[in-house]
């Protein structure tokens, strides 16, 4: 198998670790580990300090399998196969496509979501919102690129790296072309319970259609990214039979601390959702500000959900050049739509962690004065 580099990574391996200030992530803060562990019951507190680090169930421990089926309607344990989430994408995309099948993608997007399928050998279409319309993906659209070759849709919502969400009535007409045509529809849904406003939170995809496979995990809405805990979801059993032996070539199994501390964090997380939610509120109130106040610099869609936006530079500069000279003078790290493939003039802009108000205030002091 050979497959292009994945952009995104590479530019974040570059600056992430050695930039002074991060204002491109998209997931929220990282949580403590003593705080997590301060949050266990009984249960989960005897589990920590019981740990053996030895193998753990190749699907999962089981009750955080149960703990991730509490999050969804109508979801069991065994529906449930525990996978660090790029290799949850890694996984299902192998188990779901032949080459020569076709594919198509949401897109600007994480590039895992549609690169493994070009190397497996598939031809891909991707699938691009409107930005006049608030970035919003046209479903008309998806129904026009359909093929009698399309095994596999590809979605995620809420959408990296716009922060767009469709109505409820644009999600039901997306499993709506899946149905019709027997197709697969994959969903990342890593920034789920991030909506902001809770009544615009859409389904899982495998509450609405018996043929989907959900992608989800700790990384982005719970702050714990460094667990490398996620998973996926299907009703199909064949085909979680199918994803569980393929993960006997990846992982195995998943880490024994990182299970443990993701229970103790799930059954503890509306504690977290507060959190994340209250600081995500206070931060786009600064970026409404901020946009208001640099409409010859740039313009911006406001995002409805997430915790990343993608605005765009309206001035003559490009996108690499902006965030490569805000890096050199600032030491804030901005991610460039190059890496996405997506043009030179948009940019993503992280607004989950705490720090956000003094490193926006930086960037202004710094570059825009």
């Amino acid at each position: 198998m050979k497959i292009t580099p994945f952009a995104l990574e590479r530019y974040f391996a570059k600056y992430e670790f050695s930039a002074n200030y991060l204002l491109s992530s998209s997931d929220c803060d990282g949580l403590p580990m003593a705080e997590v562990v301060s949050w266990a019951d009984d249960e989960t507190k005897m589990l920590w300090e019981n740990l053996a680090l030895g193998y753990t169930e190749s699907n999962g421990h089981p009750l955080l399998r149960q703990e991730v089926a509490n999050l969804y309607r109508g979801i069991t344990p065994e529906e449930v196969l525990i996978a660090a989430p790029e290799e949850g994408i890694f996984i299902a995309l192998n188990t779901l496509l032949n080459p020569g099948d076709h594919v198509v993608c949401t897109w600007p997007g994480y590039q895992s979501l549609y690169e493994i399928a070009l190397s497996l050998g598939c031809k891909v279409d991707l699938w691009q919102p409107v930005e006049a319309e608030q970035w919003r993906f046209d479903v008309d659209d998806l129904e026009r690129a359909i093929q009698p070759n399309t095994r596999l849709i590809v979605i995620n919502f809420p959408h990296n790296p716009t922060g767009s969400l469709p109505s409820r009535s644009d999600f039901d007409r997306i499993v709506q072309v899946a149905r019709s045509h027997n197709l697969t529809l994959f969903s990342d849904e890593m920034y789920r319970f991030l909506e902001h406003k809770v009544e615009d939170r859409l389904p899982s995809a495998v509450e609405e259609y018996e043929n989907a496979v959900s992608l989800f995990g700790m990384s982005k809405t719970f702050g714990m990214a460094g667990v490398r805990i996620g998973w996926l979801v299907t009703k199909n059993p064949d085909r979680y039979q199918k994803m569980l032996e393929f993960k006997d070539y990846t992982t195995i199994c998943s880490s024994a601390p990182g299970e443990i501390l993701s229970l103790m964090a799930l059954r503890a997380k509306d504690r977290i959702l507060v959190r994340h939610r209250n600081r995500i509120e206070r931060n786009l109130s600064l970026l409404d500000d901020f946009f208001a106040h640099y409409p010859h610099l740039f313009s911006w869609v406001r995002p409805r959900a997430g915790t990343i936006c993608f605005p765009r530079i309206v001035s003559d500069e490009s996108a690499s050049s902006f965030c490569t000279r805000v890096m050199d003078v600032a030491g804030i790290m901005l991610l460039p739509s190059t890496v996405y493939g997506y043009g030179d003039s948009h940019f993503r802009l992280g607004f989950g962690r705490e720090n956000m108000p003094q490193v926006l205030k930086r960037l202004e002091e710094g570059l825009l004065r």
